[in-house]
């Protein structure tokens, strides 16, 4: 794997006064990089970032005045900056699809509140056949084989509506097609038996299940059957039996019913040994979502609160219970390259790094277009996927950035966030250079995560050995 660069990580000017002239740098005037104080809400340190370039550093608030015109600071940065600049264009620009969200049905056993997929596809859409299964990803494969380098494996999330429901297909597909893709399946578990794990597991398919809450009565009020009835207790069996197993994770839909509780959800996914978990703001696409909207500051105090427990369990247990959409949050800050999810970037990784299928074969940027044809740029097996990717469907997500959108073009920390989601905004807020939902809440991600930073305290945040395939690029003390 190629080695991802990491930015700076705590940066404390030396005693003195500058070693080489400040003469030519141009900071902070317009014809250069322009520098940005940000409070973190830290004791001692204040942030000081590069909106452009995603350069970041943690100053001392006594060394701020220093650090800003002192010639050794500046001029270490200039050097880099064209680089940094590199990093970003290839990261936001530069990317081929690499995986594919695959919706095998259009049907589901369940009625959740906020769900993007329409209900009269999930209660009467169809099956995909699984000969045409087999058919997609034999296309996707002859794809992927001119477009990836030799011996990399892209990945296939079988994604849903609730794709279990069609099973034979699927794991017929997986069967077949093991040895050239990487396989993932996300699933409410309601059909997660003995046979099923056995299966998933024996193969090494990642598995994702969704629980909203640590109690029957708050989980059903979000995730129900069509008659109303609840499914906590087929999700926690799946999960008990799936303890042990390392490639598992649980999404947790943060919504107006549970927000209060993340401290005890968090509580009760580390006592079942979960090691990874999403506690994933709600997407409010769908109309039925913005109706349990709970509020930025609402969000933020409960969800800071959460993350804080954990690592109170990790201190008092040795073991961790990352949260994968924080932990993409502070990696996207410590080494940009290395971040797993491509949400928090702009343009986002809809139609770039991943494209979504629907049972049809139609093909959208992201699973949370599913339902809205404006954004179906083709279908797998009429159209060539390339042609798809350059469909004008498809470029108004992929055309979607930052710089384009009021107020995140005066941002300091755009790059950290991307805006999301393009679907949520052009559906909530009526248009793709609108924001989306929670803003708020993910500038206080970031400044979390910078105290964490500055207080040496993010490894405990993260997956064991994250940055194994690291090099710092940019280091000032």
């Amino acid at each position: 794997m190629k080695s991802r660069p990491t930015r700076a990580a705590l940066l404390q000017p030396r005693r003195g006064g500058p070693s080489e002239s400040n003469r030519g740098l141009y900071f902070n005037t317009g014809n250069g990089p322009t520098l940005q104080p940000v409070d973190i809400g830290h004791r001692d340190y204040v942030g000081l970032v590069d909106p452009d370039t995603a350069f970041w550093s943690l100053i001392r608030k006594d060394k701020l005045g220093s650090a800003l015109t002192d010639g050794p600071l500046l001029l270490a940065y200039r050097r880099r900056a064209a680089v940094f600049a590199k990093e970003m264009e290839t990261l936001r620009f530069g990317l081929r699809p690499s995986a594919v969200y695959f919706n095998p049905t259009d049907r589901c056993n369940l009625n959740c509140t906020y769900c993007y997929i329409p209900a009269t596809m999930r209660r009467g859409g169809i099956h995909m056949s699984r000969e045409r299964l087999i058919g997609a990803l034999a296309i996707l494969k002859d794809y992927f084989a001119t477009t990836l380098p030799r011996g990399t494996k892209p990945q296939i999330i079988f994604h849903g509506a609730e794709p279990l429901l069609n099973h034979e297909a699927v794991f017929a597909g997986i069967d077949q097609f093991r040895k050239y893709f990487r396989f993932g399946i996300q699933t409410n578990g309601t059909l997660l038996d003995d046979d099923a794990i056995e299966f998933l597991t024996s193969r090494g398919v990642s598995i994702g299940l969704s629980l909203d809450a640590e109690v029957e009565a708050i989980a059903r009020r979000t995730r129900k059957t069509w008659g109303g009835g609840g499914i906590y207790h087929k999700v926690v069996r799946a999960l008990e039996r799936l303890r042990g197993y390392p490639d598992y994770s649980v999404i947790c839909t943060v919504t107006r019913e549970n927000v209060r509780r993340l401290t005890r959800i968090v509580d009760f996914f580390h006592g079942l040994e979960i090691p990874t978990c999403m506690l994933n703001p709600l997407r409010c696409t769908r109309e039925g979502a913005r109706g349990i909207k709970p509020g930025d500051r609402e969000m933020s105090r409960y969800y800071l609160q959460a993350l804080d427990r954990t690592n109170e369990l990790y201190r008092r247990t040795g073991r961790k219970l990352v949260v994968a959409n924080f932990a993409n949050t502070l990696i996207g800050i410590l080494a940009p390259q290395a971040r797993r999810l491509m949400c928090d970037i702009s343009p986002c990784g809809g139609g770039r790094s991943f494209f979504a299928v629907s049972a049809r074969g139609d093909m959208f940027p992201c699973s949370e277009f599913i339902g809205l044809e404006k954004f179906m740029g083709g279908n797998l097996f009429r159209d060539g996927i390339a042609d798809v990717l350059e469909s004008a469907a498809f470029r108004r997500v992929t055309e979607r950035k930052v710089e384009d959108i009021d107020p995140c073009c005066r941002c300091a920390v755009r790059h950290f966030c991307g805006a999301p989601c393009p679907a949520e905004a052009h559906e909530m807020n009526g248009g793709m250079r609108r924001i989306g939902a929670f803003c708020e809440l993910y500038e206080d991600h970031i400044r979390y995560a910078l105290r964490l930073i500055a207080d040496g305290r993010e490894d405990a945040f993260l997956w064991d050995d994250w940055d194994a395939d690291t090099t710092t690029s940019f280091k000032w003390e």
